[in-house]
């Protein structure tokens, strides 16, 4: 058995290994680039050896670094993760080459399946159902258009080292087809170093179709049944799920089948997936599905396999890379239950899902509720450098819809800030009445077009909800103090309101509620530094004070009135004083933060009614400054 392991990987996956190798008793190695110093998988590993700087290209893709770690070390084995090296034949053999284990199939196997026409070629003699199209050497313009035209349109451009969803052009007419060709090329030739491609007919009504499958270097391949992938953002998987919807016992022994002869026909060792395109215009059937491509890895979604099984498949993985048989034959397994997984991604769905990063002030996962695997922790940040994945979010009930509801559950609770995240778009996702039943094809969130990432405004009951979070501090001090009524700042005093007012800003807009018509408000709300955030389906809205930080709280005449509550702890100006726009006239201690009010514009201060130390209410008049005359 393996007892010391490196994980050439980082984030999520990295954790997620590390977890595994501790409960087996295997030692763990990390390694980092400079962006990842104080990363979770670094924290969490036994030991972490730097690799280079933060570009992915000058660590964590340069095997010699990873290797070099692996011996400084005494790690006698390497375990890829997915991504980066995973697939690359060469970093195989070089780490077999260094007497390391590789955790991973065979480098013959990586290579067999590493060019879509020659895995097309290999599965048709394997007897695997493959897409109708061209997988010719003749890769002239010409040629392919008139392949492509014998096919029939619509047809779909694929790059032959494709992958992760590039290099892929969907065409509908004849007079579109070279200027797709190019563009797909070109998009090729810069991710792969390979710009040939393959034609495929389109499938109308496409499912995303796949199958785990697991083999061992004493001839035994079984497969862990199929995942459901179809809801998809231009080729980027959204949420997964296992056993797919409607599928019946007859079409998932075919796919399943076929599936574990393709994984024999390359020898395969180890944990991969088979991919297959579904043609669902009526249904799953097993004479409509057919193979795409085979990753020779582990995947991203591989935890809804996991829990529908009760495999361990990284276990699996270090036992068979430790040259053991396979933990379970085929009859041993079964399907239990139903699981969805959700990517909560650092990215911002209404600027056209553009990545978010920065730090992660507030990260509240729902580890309570779902399985979440995830890479940061709350005090950490989202790099530039890399994938912007915050966590995989899985729920598992013994329906469906169980599991359903338990992810909207969690999406629900999931509160992350100031970084952006897809939740409420994932939320929207759950809700759709299309995915409510199963019958998702690859299209859906293309064809919802933006009713899938539109935010409502925020409401009255959000603004409301705000209001007593901003004002929940001050009216917890005065019961605290004992001073029952006249401590509180619900009416009951002298010289007061009774009903008492706070001034609440989001985004430019600025509303004075009263706190007595907002106790009925409802909804998950979090403080911050400042502000409030109030969370609706998913989406956070954040509320502050009157934004007064560099300008100031002033009304059109130059009154400087009180944002909220608070007590003035300093006064920089006197009556009759002379002072410039910006200058800071006075500075209001509440949510126990120190808040600089200033002044609007050049001017006199001609009335200050307040002094070091005075309590004052929402909206007091502190100060009034004329403006100099033009």
């Amino acid at each position: 058995m393996i007892t010391k392991l490196l994980i050439a990987n980082r984030g999520e996956i990295a954790a997620r290994v590390m977890r595994t190798a501790r409960e087996m008793g295997i030692a763990t190695v990390a390694v980092y680039s400079d962006a990842d110093a104080k990363a979770l998988h670094v924290r969490e590993a036994d030991e972490a050896v730097h690799i280079g700087p933060s570009p992915a290209a000058e660590s964590y893709l340069i095997g010699d670094k990873i290797i070099a770690a692996a011996k400084a070390t005494g790690a006698d084995a390497i375990h890829p993760g997915y991504g980066f090296l995973s697939e690359n034949a060469d970093f195989a053999r070089a780490v077999a080459a260094a007497g390391i284990v590789w955790v991973g199939p065979r480098p013959e196997s990586i290579e067999a399946m590493g060019l879509k026409d020659a895995a097309k070629k290999l599965m048709r003699a394997a007897g695997v159902p493959v897409t109708p199209g061209y997988e010719g050497e003749d890769q002239s313009a010409s040629r392919l258009k008139s392949e492509a035209e014998a096919i029939g349109y619509p047809v779909l451009i694929k790059a032959v080292a494709g992958g992760g969803g590039k290099g892929m052009r969907k065409v509908d007419a004849p007079e579109d087809f070279e200027a797709a060709l190019a563009s797909c090329r070109r998009e090729a030739a810069a991710s792969f170093s390979n710009d040939e491609v393959l034609l495929e007919k389109w499938i109308t009504s496409p499912r995303h179709i796949e199958v785990q499958v697991f083999g061992d270097s004493h001839g035994n391949v079984v497969h862990l049944f199929e995942r459901d992938c179809s809801l998809q953002r231009r080729h980027q998987k959204v949420i997964e799920e296992a056993p797919a919807p409607g599928m019946d016992e007859d079409t998932r022994a075919a796919i399943c089948a076929a599936a574990v002869r393709a994984a024999q026909a390359v020898d395969y060792e180890g944990a991969g997936t088979i991919e297959f395109i579904a043609d669902a215009s009526e249904g799953l059937r097993a004479d409509r599905i057919f193979f795409m491509e085979m990753n020779t890895r582990l995947q991203v979604e591989h935890p809804v396999t996991e829990e529908i099984t009760g495999v361990d498949l990284v276990e699996w993985q270090l036992r068979v890379a430790s040259g053991e048989p396979i933990p379970l034959m085929q009859d041993e397994l079964s399907i239990d239950g139903w699981a969805m997984e959700a990517r909560l991604y650092a990215e911002d769905p209404v600027s056209g899902f553009l990545p978010s990063t920065g730090p992660l002030d507030l990260l509240d996962l729902p580890d309570h509720i779902l399985r979440v695997e995830t890479g940061v922790e709350e005090g950490d940040a989202v790099s530039p450098f890399y994938d912007p994945m915050i966590a995989k979010l899985v729920a598992r009930g013994e329906s469906r819809e169980e599991a359903m509801l338990d992810l909207a559950t969690g999406l629900f609770a999931t509160r992350v800030w100031p970084v952006k995240t897809n939740a409420a778009f994932l939320l929207a996702c759950l809700n759709d009445p299309t995915f409510q039943t199963g019958e998702v094809t690859t299209g859906l969130i293309a064809d919802r077009g933006d009713a899938l990432t539109e935010i409502e405004p925020a409401g009255e009951n959000e603004w409301q909800v705000a209001a007593m979070q901003l004002f929940a501090p001050y009216y917890a001090a005065g019961e605290e103090r004992g001073a029952g009524p006249w401590g509180a700042n619900f009416g009951f005093r002298l010289n007061r309101e009774e009903a008492t007012r706070i001034t609440v800003q989001h985004g430019g807009e600025r509303r004075a509620l009263m706190l007595e018509e907002c106790t009925g408000a409802t909804g998950f709300s979090a403080p911050i530094d400042g502000g409030a955030l109030v969370w609706r389906d998913a989406q956070p809205f954040l509320f502050t004070p009157p934004n007064f930080s560099g300008g100031s709280h002033a009304a059109a005449d130059g009154a400087i009135l009180a944002p909220m509550p608070g007590k003035v702890i300093a006064v920089d100006v006197s009556e009759g004083q002379a002072v410039e726009a910006g200058q800071r006239l006075l500075v209001l201690e509440a949510m126990k933060m120190e808040h600089a009010l200033t002044a609007p514009f050049a001017g006199t201060v001609t009335e200050l009614s307040v002094s070091q130390g005075s309590q004052v209410q929402v909206e007091a008049v502190l100060a009034v400054v004329e403006p100099t005359p033009a």
